[in-house]
């Protein structure tokens, strides 16, 4: 069973199509640096982390999947922003505002992807603040940015082997009916959807977690390699404990992008503080597995253990462990 579960996950093109960073890391390299002092900016976090005084600056740029901005345009402006607010809160930051870029075929085609990006906007407090428009294109295409601010960092890069991993996610909601996204936003008032985001700002700037990652469309499993591979760990996976939806098959959920998810990385004696957060607002926030030495993921299920992925062998991203944050 695990050994069928571990191929199929192996050839999913959400975990493949992250090798596609590797481009930027071989061009861009460990790191950048930032201004007079010549201070690093690590790269391979969701957001670049900006020095700013005694704060961050966060800065993210998404690119939205062409299909979906052909079969869904509505939903395509919508996750333009989702997504990129994920990213801010992620690293413990507050979203300020976003840009965008669309290229549509005419006026029409670019409606509803602004009625979704001006949807998304409201629904997170978010400005949309300028950007390029092009409704003379060849084809449709949509990328958003977005300026953040964290006071505390939740980082890629410091995962530690003796950490509990968590997933914090949202269970309330529905499937797309077309492709792998756990729909647990549009429906929701904006003040939920605040204040759940909230949450992560909060939790860094307690001190009780300074590592993880949002859960991107390489689902949980994509999400759990590349925060290790920036952190240099291993890890162990328990699949049995990954909470899902009742409806949803695991093979999928493991695969989703699940509009509110978040692997968190921290020490198990933070755990239960954790759990009374986020638990308190009625989200699922469970313990899924442990960081280890090593460079190896690995994946256990009734009992069955067996190794998902060894970056000894081969690279994700290519952005490499750097505990420099």
């Amino acid at each position: 069973m695990l050994a069928s579960l571990v191929t199929e996950l192996r050839q999913a093109l959400g975990i493949l199509h992250k090798r596609d960073i590797q481009t930027a890391a071989t061009h861009l390299g460990r790191y950048v640096p930032h201004g007079v002092t010549q201070a690093p900016i690590w790269l391979g976090d969701d957001c670049a982390a900006i020095p700013d005084g005694d704060d961050y600056l966060l800065l993210a740029a998404e690119g939205i999947w062409p299909t979906l901005v052909k079969t869904d345009p509505w939903f395509a402006g919508w996750c333009g922003v989702l997504v990129n607010v994920s990213d801010i809160y992620a690293m413990g930051g507050r979203a300020i505002a976003v840009v965008d870029a669309i290229w549509s075929e005419t006026e029409a085609d670019a409606q509803p992807i602004w009625e979704g990006m001006i949807a998304a906007s409201k629904a997170f407090n978010v400005p949309i603040v300028g950007g390029h428009t092009n409704c003379h294109s060849p084809y449709g295409a949509l990328s958003v940015a977005i300026l953040g601010r964290a006071s505390r960092l939740i980082t890629s890069f410091d995962a530690q082997p003796g950490d509990a991993l968590v997933l914090v996610t949202d269970l309330e909601g529905r499937s797309h009916p077309k492709y792998p996204f756990w729909d647990a936003a549009t429906m929701k008032d904006p003040a939920v959807l605040q204040g759940n985001l909230a949450l992560l700002p909060e939790v860094a700037e307690a001190g009780l977690c300074k590592a993880g990652k949002d859960v991107s469309m390489g689902g949980i499993i994509g999400t759990t390699l590349m925060l290790l591979e920036t952190s240099g760990c291993g890890a162990v996976l328990n699949i049995d404990a990954i909470p899902r939806p009742d409806q949803v098959p695991l093979e999928q959920w493991l695969l989703s992008f699940p509009s509110y998810g978040f692997l968190l990385s921290l020490s198990p004696e933070n755990l239960g503080a954790l759990q009374g957060r986020f638990r308190g607002r009625g989200l699922a926030c469970e313990a899924i597995g442990r960081v280890t030495t090593g460079q190896q993921l690995v994946l256990e299920s009734g009992g069955e253990s067996d190794v998902f992925w060894d970056f000894a062998e081969d690279q994700l991203t290519g952005f490499q462990a750097s505990r420099q944050i």
